[in-house]
This record gives structure tokens, sequence and C-alpha cells, in this order.
């Protein structure tokens, strides 16, 4: 894994991962739109492929990716889209509501493990769970099918909901039949579903806390998120491990409903700057960079008090529109830098 610290300079504009991986499937099948914060901040430029494929919207469509799962140093073990590219956390899965996802999972460890969905549907031998027999031997490559659906008109007037939202997938057998182990060493992800008029953003960010970490580490090593002022970055935030959590953005709100957006002045949804992330538990939110209180360095952390002070803090840097470090701001990530947690 690679770390990349804020610098003076401004976030590279080059050719996305995401928009990459989009351009490489051309002829084969339409894949997922994937992203990766690794231990390092990612971004997806504006323009370059930020959607799961732009020609499938909900479509019904099949998907095929193949993961790998891998071991890292410092312990940890990841997922990731080709040999050697695994991370912590995974690599985001993006698909229509509507499509369906199939999964080659390849274990190159010496472990048994899975790979487990929330908010879709799959049959029993792609639970991911021993208790169903579903999960890879070590070395073993085994494939799992995750669907998706549209909200649907049930029994009498009643509708059932669909499975658009912030999900996400962990393992779910190693080290014991609900994956504990694997879950420590940083096998997990975010996997989101779009529906159809859903705003798609221009960077993204994943942020796990797992028992006292962010993403398995603590502060000063949690990476520093970036974004320029007025882009819209989307938020997912996954709660693991045995402990309760806040997730606590500085300068920033959302709504407390599937998208994050109000659907107008009158929506009576919460407006919220801080949320339970307990273990189990995935939100996702958009906003505008900056929007109302310019660039700076901003706080994103737990706020159980003893957390934060142990290292659940890690700084979301928004850049000048034009990329540049705002006046405070790298005085602000020296501070943060000498952080020593407890």
């Amino acid at each position: 894994m690679t770390e990349r610290n804020a610098s003076d300079d401004p976030p590279g504009r080059g050719l996305s991962r995401r928009s990459m991986l989009v351009g490489t499937a051309a002829g084969v099948v339409t894949p997922v739109a994937v992203s990766s914060l690794g231990a390092a901040a990612a971004t997806a430029d504006p323009g370059n492929g930020r959607a799961p494929g732009n020609a499938g919207r909900g479509d019904g469509r099949l998907r095929r990716i193949t993961m790998y799962a891998e071991k890292l140093p410092d312990g940890m073990i990841g997922y990731g889209l080709e040999p050697g590219g695994a991370t912590v956390p995974g690599p985001v899965l993006e698909i229509w509501e509507g499509d369906t996802l199939e999964i080659e999972l390849v274990n190159t460890t010496d472990k048994r493990l899975s790979i487990h969905p929330h908010g879709v549907d799959y049959s029993v031998d792609s639970d991911g769970a021993p208790l169903n027999g579903s999960f890879n031997e070590p070395g073993e490559t085994r494939t799992y099918v995750w669907r998706t659906r549209a909200p649907s008109k049930g029994p009498g007037k009643l509708w059932m909901p669909g499975s658009a939202g912030y999900w996400h997938y962990h393992d779910h057998a190693m080290g014991t039949p609900h994956g504990t182990e694997g879950l420590r060493k940083g096998l997990y992800g975010a996997l989101v579903v779009r529906r159809k008029g859903d705003v798609l953003p221009d960077r993204q960010f994943t942020v796990v806390f797992n028992d006292m970490t962010i993403n398995n580490r603590v502060a000063p090593d949690v990476p520093v998120l970036e974004a320029n002022l007025g882009e819209r970055v989307e938020f997912i935030a996954i709660g693991h491990g045995n402990n309760f959590h806040t997730f606590h953005l500085h300068a920033h709100r959302w709504a407390d409903n599937r998208t994050g957006y109000l659907e107008g002045p009158n929506d009576p949804s919460r407006v919220i700057d801080n949320r339970d992330l307990n273990p189990g538990d995935s939100i996702g939110f958009q906003v505008l960079a900056g929007d109302g209180v310019g660039p700076g360095a901003w706080m994103y952390h737990c706020h159980v008090q003893f957390h934060s002070d142990g290292g659940m803090a890690g700084v979301f840097l928004v850049r000048n529109a034009d990329g540049s470090m705002p006046e405070g701001a790298r005085e602000a990530l020296d501070r943060y830098h000498g952080h020593a947690g407890g």
C-alpha cells in the first residue's frame, strides 16, 4: 500500500482509477464502478466514469468482476480488483438498482474466508457464511451472485423497499463462523446501489470505524481526505468491531435519509452532522466541500470522547477552488501529524 500526505500541490487531475476500470472493460461485461481509499484518499475526477457504466442505469444488466483476497503488511488482509491491488478498505462496489453483480472471489491466503453483502438479494450459496457452506477455502476461487431490485407494490397498498442505499460487504468466515478475524484484519468495503436519478459525486471516500481504528489505523496515520472547494463529495461510513461509535464531520451537514439531500424546503428529514455508527451499520451522504464555510482543514472523527482522544480522528482537507492550499491549512495539518493518540 502507498500513502500520500497532503502537499501544497493540487490534487491530481489525471485519469482516475474508476475511469480506467470502466475503460478497460470495453467489449466485455459492463463493470461496476469502483474506487478505493486504501491507505490514501481516493478521488474520482469529475467527468471520468464516476457512475457504474453510463449505459446501464438499472436495466437488469449482469455485471461481472474478479476480486482477490490478499495478505498485506502489518498483519492486515484486504480485498482488491487485481492481483497485488488489495487495500483496506476494499474497493467501493457500485451498481444500479435492478442489476446483478457476479463476483469471482480468489482467495490467495492460507485462511478460510468469504465475502458477505448487506442490503442486496442473494441465495444461500452466495451468503458468504459457513452456516450455509458458503466460503472460500485457502487458495480456492468461488463465485458469489448479488441481485438488486427496485421498490415494488406488495400485498394490499403496501410498497416493498428496493435495494438502493449505502451498504457494505465483509468477510464472514475467517477465524469464526462470523468472520471476526477477517473483519479485524481489514476484509471489508463499501457497496453502493444507485437509483435512477441519483446525483453522482466528484469525489468519494470510505471511512470505516473498526473497533478503535479508522480503516485499521489511528491518528496521525489516518489518511487525509482531499477535495476542492465546491466539489460534490460522497462519504460512505461503516461500523465494525465491538464498540459504539458516532461519526461527526466538522462544518458540513446532511439529511438523515437515503441520499443525504432534502427533496425540498419542506422535507421533514432531520438535518444532522453527527450520527451513530455501530457495528454492522453503514451510512452515506454527499456534501459540497466547504459550502458556506470555505476551504480549510476540517476534522472527521468519532465523537465518543476517549475514542477521538485515542486516535479515531482524521482530516477532510478542502482546498481552494483552484486546488491550492488554503491559508492556515498547512499549520493545521502539521498539528494533526503531531497528534499522539491516548
